[in-house]
């Protein structure tokens, strides 16, 4: 596991010097060695988190005819199968990473080597007999891969995180107001967007390839309908199978392994194979909260029980002023998910213990697990035209009720559905989780601000529009699931377990997301998934007799934090000061009486604004982090 960084130049105005100066920039990615290749117009470096072949890893690594140089960042997990295959035509190697396996496989095979590859990574190799520069991008995109291609000058530079490109001469911090619309609205950046202009991420399964001053993108991977035969309990041995299988290659480690546990059902399901798989007792993880609601301790406390791990646990208390600050220099564009916190601090615990963990991220996106998804099906019933008339009476009549202070309460619930019912199908299944409509942004964006017509040009830098087209592909559900993994999976969830893993030096792995059971899962028809109104029926189903019931059957809370109330109480001065009428005049996009109407509005709990507030506060944070 490592961070990674370089660039092709063609007006040599970078030098050794600017390469470190990129690579210093990620050595919490790293800590343990950095490497680098330079040849005046090519430099590669890489951040060396030491997992694998702890000795002889060093990066970049040159291939066996020493051609090829490459700088990667992830994990390959049949990489010892690919060796073998290697060796067999005649190469040998010095190493014992997956690395120069990688490197090799390129030599060989061309850039058809990547559907080889089973695992997460990013990936920069330079090919000096073509001279071109390839950026490669896992399937899903697990692993982070910012670039920048400079028309004027034809440079390419290329790093796991934004603060590193910042560093190569002449990129200019430049703010993306489509890019800050699109975080207003759904709380996280989608690809390819970033939110400096002309910094851009390469979508997963995509290859970037760089030559003679050209960029072109192709892409190698797609997750596609395919139909599953045999019966219920034919199809359950064949998941668990694929399961036991993408759990048993995420365990290879030379250094301490555990998990994280929430006591939901995927990190449960995956604590349990590990169990069963290995010869010690599972370290496993868990963060916790004072406010009941949203704690889960006392779930993740059955499991452990059940499994025999060695337990860890943390609580988090609301005192996160300080967190706060700290973690934003973890994000080089704002992320707004509430999680974040938890999911840095379980990170934290985890990593006092071991370097590596298991997560149980993807299952809710591949199996059907949200609360949306019911809240989707329900509402194409309500499209009859019999029941249009209730929409806005539904509306209206949720709007007497005030917020509730529960994680999840029903005026919250009904709240989010009476307003995910105003828009069109089209549009719907993202307005489950959006956070700011048409209608707020033209209160809560300054006159000037859309006089400069930006908001004209939003429909044509639309970045969903080709994920629609080929989710026609599939049926109801698994189109949005479809949706759901190509956005808000890779650019909220992703990033959010990325950053904070890497905050802390340590490695997440995600099992759920080999991409064999990605597409094990959209094979299957959309009952299998949301059975009624039971989420993740099959996943549910497949774990009956290896978890307790009350696992399996209880209800989805999800990994959040109370922050309607902290914004209340322990972090309104720190609302108040990044929200301050001076703070919010000075960007000159935002209005200032629609900020504090949402802001007394809140703590006066006449209305729940915490998440619009909370992506203001993370913007403002940004902003000055970067450009005052």
């Amino acid at each position: 596991m490592c961070g990674i960084c370089g660039f092709y130049q063609s007006d040599l105005k970078a030098d050794k010097t600017n390469l470190k100066l990129m690579n210093d920039q990620i050595i919490h990615r790293g800590p343990d060695d950095d490497g680098y290749y330079f040849n005046e117009r090519v430099g590669l470096a890489a951040r060396r988190l030491s997992i694998i072949d702890l000795n002889t890893g060093h990066q970049p690594l040159t291939s066996y005819s020493k051609m090829n140089w490459i700088t990667y960042n992830g994990e390959v997990y049949n990489f010892k199968e690919l060796r073998e295959e290697l060796k067999a035509r005649g190469y040998k190697f010095r190493t014992a990473t997956d690395t120069e396996v990688i490197v090799n496989l390129y030599e060989e095979f061309g850039l058809d080597f990547v559907k080889k590859l089973r695992g997460m990574f990013a990936i920069g190799i330079y090919d000096i007999k073509k001279d071109r520069l390839i950026l490669i991008r896992d399937r899903i995109g697990i692993k982070p891969l910012y670039y920048s291609f400079q028309p004027e000058n034809k440079n390419l530079v290329f790093a796991s995180e934004i603060k590193s490109i910042l560093k190569y001469p002449g990129i200019k911090k430049e703010l993306d107001n489509n890019a800050l619309d699109l975080f207003l609205t759904l709380e996280y950046i989608p690809a390819p967007f970033s939110i400096f202009k002309n910094i851009n991420k390469l979508p997963g399964g995509h290859i970037l390839i760089y030559e003679k001053g050209i960029i072109r993108i192709k892409k190698y991977w797609e997750i596609k309908k395919g139909e599953l035969k045999g019966n219920f309990n034919e199809l359950k041995e064949q998941f668990l199978s694929l399961l036991n299988e993408s759990v048993k290659m995420r365990m290879i480690s030379d250094v301490p392994l555990g998990a994280f546990l929430s006591g939901g059902l995927d990190s449960s399901a995956i604590t349990s194979v590990m169990s069963s798989i290995s010869k010690n007792r599972i370290k496993t993880f868990s963060i916790g909260f004072e406010e009941k609601s949203y704690s889960e301790l006392k779930y993740s406390k059955i499991v452990s029980e059940k499994f025999n791990t060695d337990h860890y646990t943390k609580n988090l208390s609301p005192d996160i002023n300080e967190l706060v600050l700290f973690l934003s220099n973890f994000f080089d564009e704002p992320l707004g998910d509430f999680s974040n916190f938890p999911t840095y601090l379980v990170s934290k615990a985890a990593r006092e213990k071991v370097t590596v963990v298991l997560s149980g991220d993807g299952g809710d996106e591949i199996f059907g697990g949200y609360e949306h998804y019911i809240a989707q099906k329900i509402a194409r019933f309500a499209d009859f035209p019999m029941f249009r008339p209730f929409h806005k009476l539904l509306s209206k009549t949720t709007n007497l009720f005030p917020p509730s202070e529960l994680k999840k309460g029903f005026t919250n619930r009904i709240k989010r559905f009476s307003e995910g019912l105003s828009n069109s199908y089209k549009d719907r299944h993202f307005r489950w989780m959006l956070f700011l409509s048409n209608l707020q942004k033209t209160k809560l964006y300054s006159t000037d601000f859309i006089d400069s017509g930006f908001l004209n040009i939003l429909p044509k830098r639309q970045p969903f529009e080709k994920y629609f087209q080929h989710s026609k592909e599939f049926d109801g559900l698994n189109q949005d699931l479809y949706l759901d993994v190509k956005t808000y999976l890779v650019d909220n969830i992703l990033v959010k377990v990325d950053r904070m893993s890497m905050a802390t030096s340590l490695e997440a792995r995600v099992p759920l997301l080999d991409h064999k059971i990605v597409e094990f899962a959209f094979s299957m028809p959309e009952n299998f998934k949301l059975k009624g109104y039971t989420t993740k029926w099959f996943f549910k189903k497949s774990m009956e007799g290896i978890l307790p019931d009350e696992i399996i059957y209880r209800q989805k809370e999800g990994f959040s934090i109370p922050i309607k109330n902290w914004l209340k109480n322990e972090l309104k001065e720190l609302m108040f000061e990044y929200l301050s009428e001076k703070r919010i005049k000075e960007t000159g996009i935002f209005n200032y009486n629609y900020v504090k109407k949402m802001i007394d509005e809140h703590i006066n709990n006449r209305e729940n604004h915490s998440h619009r507030l909370w992506t203001l506060i993370l913007f403002n944070m940004w902003r000055e982090r970067f450009f005052c």
